[in-house]
């Protein structure tokens, strides 16, 4: 399955949490999912989007991390903290662009997802992928996916004036050929009456 690649396409995200269900299954991690389903703009609007690790080309939570506890394979997956050598200081949870790894306190260890590493590893599709039924969640070859949507992958995200590429590819309109993302355009704009005069 080496020619296979992770997709996400939030545009077909219908929130049912299956994927969550499915990944606490998964043998490594112990009966909790390292997935989650978050709402896009709860205020405004139902839609949701899986967020799964997107296993960076570059990982920052590798890079920050103080007791080299988290590796990145040859194949590009970034890999859960090392149980031995993770010292829970969060230093990864806080520097991850896209908010995915999770310190989980009662085993002071960092996990996140790591692709179902035991099932990919052995040929097999990641849990999520197998049971997402809208397809937002797909393991399979880039050909296939370029026939069957409309949409475009990409593997470049912008944020600020930093690139990252992933491992995992996002689903865009065709046209675009990376995500941009300036945290300057998600802060919240306060009532003005509160502004000091």
């Amino acid at each position: 399955m080496s020619h296979f690649e992770f997709f996400i396409d939030p545009s077909r995200c219908i929130g049912c949490r299956s994927c969550e269900a499915a990944c606490g299954e998964c043998e490594t991690h112990r009966g909790y999912p390292m997935i989650t389903v978050d709402y896009v703009d709860r205020k405004n609007s139902i839609a949701t989007v899986p967020t799964v690790c997107m296993h960076c080309d570059n990982p920052t939570c590798a890079q920050v991390c103080p007791a080299d506890a988290i590796k990145k394979t040859d194949d590009g997956v970034v890999q859960s903290a090392l149980k031995p050598r993770c010292v829970a200081c969060s230093n990864c949870v806080l520097s991850c662009p896209f908010g995915v790894p999770k310190m989980m306190s009662q085993m002071e260890q960092m996990m996140k997802c790591d692709m179902c590493y035991d099932r990919t590893s052995a040929g097999k599709k990641p849990m999520c992928a197998t049971v997402c039924p809208s397809q937002a969640l797909t393991f399979v070859p880039k050909e296939k996916i370029a026939k069957e949507r409309r949409e475009v992958p990409t593997n470049v995200f912008n944020f600020g004036n930093e690139t990252v590429r992933t491992k995992v590819f996002m689903m865009i309109p065709s046209g675009f050929d990376a995500i941009s993302v300036d945290v300057v355009d998600y802060m919240w704009e306060g009532d003005e009456s509160c502004e000091p005069a």
